[in-house]
């Protein structure tokens, strides 16, 4: 279940998948703690925000995480989006079919930071199929930084 933003009292290492949750994709990335860094691995595709649910297993059995944080998608000013209550869900069932933890991270402008990324990568060419992942690493970096910050006090 999504327990709270961040883990409380962790001292170990964590390794994650993270979810930039969408109901026509959903970007993956995989990341560890220790150097706060995280790595686009895949776009799955969904139908009306239902992945397949054996391609998660498939990247669990390969990333082997310790936990999940999917992107909580607010609106700029903070109010619920349409799409927040769907992204809960998805958490939610991540942690019942995996039995893993899952954990919740703001994701506001983590698709534009994805946009400016890959547009300063590759010098103004936009690629939308590497949007999604690519925020999901957004989503996991900051998630990271954040659970550093905590750990470090």
């Amino acid at each position: 279940m999504i327990i709270d933003i961040l883990p409380s009292n962790c001292d170990e290492p964590v390794t994650a998948l993270a979810f930039d949750y969408g109901t026509q994709r959903i970007g993956v990335a995989f990341g560890q703690s220790i150097s706060a860094t995280a790595k686009a691995v895949a776009v799955l595709k969904a139908k009306d925000g239902i992945p397949d649910w054996n391609q998660i297993q498939s990247l669990i059995d390969e990333w082997k995480p310790g936990l999940f944080v999917v992107g909580l998608p607010y609106n700029l000013d903070g109010t619920e989006s349409e799409l927040l209550l769907r992204a809960i869900r998805f958490a939610y069932r991540l942690n019942g079919r995996f039995n893993l933890p899952s954990f919740g991270m703001d994701e506001r402008l983590s698709s534009k930071a994805a946009i400016e990324k890959i547009v300063t990568a590759t010098h103004g060419a936009k690629k939308k199929t590497t949007i999604d992942d690519i925020a999901a690493q957004i989503i996991l970096e900051n998630w990271f930084s954040e659970f550093n910050a905590k750990n470090q006090n």
